[in-house]
């Protein structure tokens, strides 16, 4: 199993920026779908998730409105659309799968795969 993140970069404060995390080794369409992140000097955070059928979403406060997640299951890849981004945005952003969960788990102890990360900076 295996999940690739990339799509991180340098963006300006109020610029946008989209993650793909490619899967192989599993079927997306049989896994919540999680992104978290983690700043210098903080413990890792839940983002965003998407649950297993696709159909719910759930996001942490701070990017409610501004960050979005998909999937293309044709592609067996997950998305993470970021726009209005923030310098406090700036981390390393990682996808993680979660096995046939009922719910999309925002603990990362919960998660049974994940990717390597790609770091995001936002300058002010």
């Amino acid at each position: 199993v295996q999940l690739q993140a990339y799509g991180g970069g340098l963006v300006q404060a109020g610029g946008s920026l989209r993650l793909s995390c490619a899967a192989s080794g599993l079927n997306i369409g049989r896994y919540a779908m999680g992104w978290f992140r983690q700043a210098p000097g903080k413990e890792r955070e839940f983002v965003a998730g998407i649950s297993w059928s696709g159909s719910s979403s759930t996001y942490e406060d701070s990017v409610k409105g501004r960050f979005t997640v998909s999937r293309d299951t044709a592609k067996n890849t997950v998305y993470l659309q970021m726009n209005s981004l923030k310098p406090e945005d700036t981390a390393v952003y990682y996808c993680a799968a979660d096995r046939l969960s009922p719910r999309i788990a925002t603990m990362s102890v919960e998660y049974d795969y994940w990717g390597q990360g790609t770091l995001v900076t936002v300058s002010s």
